[in-house]
């Protein structure tokens, strides 16, 4: 049985190191997003990395209250993410920040 245990350990290694690459990238998504709505689904994207942390650290513990935490954790990002969209979806076009025109926006308005 401990070539069974042995797997599993080596399972869980890999799921945190590919865990904490795509939390690098998600992190580098949620700086870099060109626009609001990126950044709001890099952070929402964060949650989800969190959620598959405390799943993969409740596998190799072996201790069920990790569940009932990652639960927790999943209502309220979704709750956050439900929060920002009704955000962005409230703003008024002034509030949004000005890009300059087109040549072709220019063209329209003469």
């Amino acid at each position: 049985m401990i070539a069974g245990e042995t797997f599993l350990s080596y399972c869980v290694l890999i799921a945190l190191a590919l865990l904490c690459l795509s939390f690098l990238l998600t992190v580098l998504r949620v700086l870099k997003g060109p626009t609001l709505p990126d950044r709001i689904l890099g952070l929402d994207m964060l949650v989800a990395v969190a959620i598959g942390f405390i799943a993969v650290l409740g596998i190799r513990t072996g201790f069920s209250f990790h569940v009932d935490i990652a639960i927790a954790l999943g209502l309220v990002g979704f709750l956050a993410t439900v929060a920002f969209a009704r955000f962005v979806m409230s703003r008024k076009p002034e509030d949004a920040p000005h890009r300059p025109a087109s040549g072709a926006d220019r063209e329209t308005r003469r």
